[in-house]
């Protein structure tokens, strides 16, 4: 059995979760040096922006107005991150 590393997620009203995840993985998806809560949160910041973009840009119907905005701000969220733009990550526009 592999050896498990502990991370712990925490909202804004303080209720947290941890998760376990299989040791060595996020060193092995660090850059030299990186700290390895830079990558895990790195990881939920793509996770959640193309989550978002999927909503808004890949599901059928009308997309409430509300929810344009919320995947706009985290489109921001994802470009101030990163320096680029989350449809140049992905490698397509709208």
């Amino acid at each position: 059995m592999v050896d498990t590393e502990a991370y712990t997620i925490e909202d804004p009203d303080g209720s947290t979760e941890t998760i376990e995840i299989p040791a060595g993985l996020v060193e092995t998806l660090a850059e030299p040096g990186e700290e390895p809560t830079t990558v895990v949160s790195d990881i939920v910041v793509q996770a959640l922006a193309q989550h978002a973009h999927a909503l808004v840009h890949h599901s059928e119907g009308e997309t409430p107005e509300d929810l344009v905005e919320i995947n706009d701000a985290m489109e921001d969220v994802f470009e101030d991150r990163f320096g680029m733009s989350l449809e140049d990550a992905m490698g397509h526009s709208h």
